[in-house]
């Protein structure tokens, strides 16, 4: 499929068959399992996106840091940042030049000086998307106590083009269209296929598992702490197509 943004993706998505399992999320430390329609991944990309737009005012070109574990949240936090036309960074360099950060709970204290002087958004990876139990430091937002909130669909001021930025790794930026058009050269899966994985979305090596999904109309399974004793059952029972493993720690 060709497409120069995110947004045409999401917008192919819904016209063709939007009821097909996307995402599916599995944690082998919790045994935590979701799965998100395509319908649903987009319903979660837009509530997301209008909170980002229209409450805390960060403009298409701004740059998000993305600080999350592999998780299916990455996928939807990635898919708001590209359907605003931000530029996403998973490198923690560049906290302070970034416009928004978004963590999990393991770098809420981390972050949380920094929300006097800019935006935080914390996330507290609990099933569904959970609010925060305990409070949270004072200006750092909870992310589950306000995104169901927001609207199922809602109007860009300033709609993202092929053009924008969409990812910066160091000094190396890349536009919308160039993740796209590697991905379309070089996709994950075949049109349609299910791809089982542990890569984190928001990492650069992470990135075509989300677009290979979308873009070739199949599905992404995402492990956390994967435990391997499951993992060929698992590629069976997802009826996996292909695999992308994490590499080991050194």
């Amino acid at each position: 499929m060709s497409a120069s943004t995110f947004a045409t993706l999401l917008s192919t998505l819904l016209r063709t068959d939007a009821s097909r399992p996307l995402v599916t999320f599995y944690d082998d430390a919790t045994g935590e399992r979701i799965e998100l329609s395509g319908a649903t991944y987009v319903n979660w990309v837009n509530k997301t996106a209008a909170l980002v737009q229209d409450e805390m005012g960060v403009e298409r070109g701004g740059l998000v840091l993305l600080d999350l574990p592999t998780h299916w949240l990455g996928t939807v936090w990635l898919g708001a940042a590209w359907t605003l036309g931000l530029c996403a960074t998973a490198d923690r360099a560049r906290a302070e030049a970034a416009d928004l950060v978004v963590c999990g709970p393991e770098r809420v204290l981390e972050y949380a000086p920094r929300a006097e002087r800019s935006q935080v958004v914390a996330l507290s990876l609990r099933p569904l998307g959970g609010r925060f139990v305990d409070a949270l430091p004072t200006g750092v937002l909870d992310y589950g106590a306000v995104v169901l909130a927001q609207p199922d669909t809602w109007v860009s001021y300033d709609p993202a083009q092929a053009a924008d930025p969409a990812w910066q790794e160091g000094p190396v930026v890349r536009t919308q269209a160039e993740l796209l058009a590697a991905t379309a050269a070089e996709p994950l899966i075949a049109p349609g296929g299910r791809l089982l994985t542990d890569v984190n979305p928001c990492a650069s090596a992470g990135l075509s598992t989300l677009l290979s999904a979308v873009a070739q109309a199949g599905a992404g399974v995402w492990v956390a702490n994967p435990d391997m004793s499951l993992w060929d059952h698992r590629y069976a029972e997802e009826r996996a197509t292909a695999q992308l493993r994490a590499p080991a720690p050194r």
